[in-house]
């Protein structure tokens, strides 16, 4: 016989009341059956947990050394559940939205229709560069919902913990200046670009490692490629420092144009992932909905891409 709470609970009311009999009562068993109960523990543990007498029990060595840590290890168990019920009950009641997500307009829009399609729930986020970070942080339940981008067909970070959906496909953009040699063209041969320096954002992904296989089909590899942050590769693009990555769903920027490579060598997967045993799973349709709404209404902002997907034969992946 295992061990159980119960039976440190029993060992405490005898203690407490003193008596084989009185213990019964309390415990609202027959005393012959609290008497076989008894005996099972004590050869559980390998001895006589109390000494029988007169005027009832009295623990013995191996009783006080027992009781010593039930008296312990009860009330921790007890505080235990009772803050698990009451995080239970904060965390049913809350019914908010914590969102993860890499930096880009469609995080933002998500955001915006939860908000207005939700008043009273609340809608917190969390940012990052490393999409590894945002799944963990969802497969932990210390966010309900990652809103990231995988390169290509790759697989995205925790598949074995999270449930993954593809918001949207994407193909990747360049922009450039609007002072640029090519800024007047429908599409750009990324050949063409041979010549330039690149500006990116960073990521944990294969992107990286994608753009350069695809530079070398093309025919050279990339002189260099600055990682920084959104604003500063725009800065890079605007002054002809650099020629930029970006989604095709990029928003329209003073000093920039953002134009397709031509045969879409590269895209961008926009996934939506959750915990399938958290109560994210029953509002992750709604999430996946609003997530896709957004993601069309910032396509359609976009003149290059709205151009683009009206395109004959446009497709990705």
């Amino acid at each position: 016989m295992d061990l159980e709470l119960r039976h440190l609970k029993t060992i405490r009311a005898i203690a407490d009341a003193g008596s084989l009999t009185k213990a019964a009562t309390a415990l609202g068993l027959a005393q012959p059956a609290l008497s076989a109960q008894l005996k099972r523990i004590e050869r559980t543990l390998g001895g006589e947990l109390f000494e029988r007498g007169r005027f009832g029990v009295r623990a013995t060595a191996l009783g006080e050394f027992v009781l010593a840590r039930a008296r312990i290890v009860l009330p921790a168990v007890s505080g235990l559940q009772e803050e698990a019920e009451r995080f239970s009950r904060v965390w049913q009641d809350r019914r908010g939205f914590r969102l993860g997500g890499t930096h880009g307009p469609l995080l933002g829009g998500l955001v915006d229709r939860l908000a207005a399609a939700y008043p009273d729930h609340p809608v917190s986020t969390y940012t990052s560069w490393s999409e590894r970070d945002i799944a963990a942080q969802v497969a932990d339940v210390r966010l309900d919902f990652a809103l990231i981008g995988t390169c290509g067909a790759s697989t995205p970070p925790e598949s074995e913990r999270l449930v993954w959906r593809e918001v949207a496909r994407d193909p990747v953009f360049v922009m450039l200046a609007t002072r640029h040699p090519q800024a007047g063209a429908s599409e750009v041969e990324l050949g063409e670009l041979a010549g330039e320096a690149w500006t990116d954002v960073p990521g944990d992904g294969c992107f990286g490692d994608c753009f350069t296989a695809a530079c070398a089909r093309a025919g050279f590899t990339p002189s260099s490629v600055y990682e920084t942050d959104t604003a500063s590769c725009v800065h890079l693009v605007q002054v002809g420092r650099a020629v930029g990555l970006c989604r095709a769903t990029f928003p329209p920027t003073e000093g920039i144009v953002t134009l397709p490579l031509a045969g879409a060598p590269l895209y961008w997967r926009h996934l939506l992932g959750w915990h399938p045993e958290t109560y994210a799973h029953d509002t992750a349709a709604g999430v996946l909905g609003h997530a896709r709404a957004a993601h069309a209404a910032a396509a359609a902002r976009s003149e290059s891409y709205s151009a683009w997907l009206a395109s004959p034969g446009a497709d990705v992946g």
